[in-house]
């Protein structure tokens, strides 16, 4: 299938962080992946890699977009709890 393909590489400050966005956004795979486009994802320390491949631009332009909007919400979203659990004081 792969006449095109991308490796997204995020680094974050701590393995938790990335641990957290890597196993929120890992659970897309699957679900998103058709016949076009296929993805996955890794984590070492603190970088989680995704590499996409498709079969053609349009399907790979799709699965990039999906997929930086996945982690930009990841990342918000412990982003949130971060501040909730500072503000706990726990």
């Amino acid at each position: 299938m792969s006449a095109h393909g991308a490796t997204l590489e995020f680094e974050y400050d701590e393995p938790a962080r990335a641990r957290i966005v890597a196993e929120s956004v890992a659970r897309e795979i699957g679900e998103i992946d058709d016949e076009r486009s296929a993805t996955t994802i890794d984590r070492e320390d603190a970088l989680v890699r995704i590499e996409i491949e498709a079969a053609d631009p349009v399907a790979l332009r799709a699965a990039l977009n999906t997929w930086f909007s996945l982690i930009e919400v990841a990342e918000r979203v412990a982003d949130v709890g971060d501040r909730a659990h500072a503000s706990s004081g726990t």
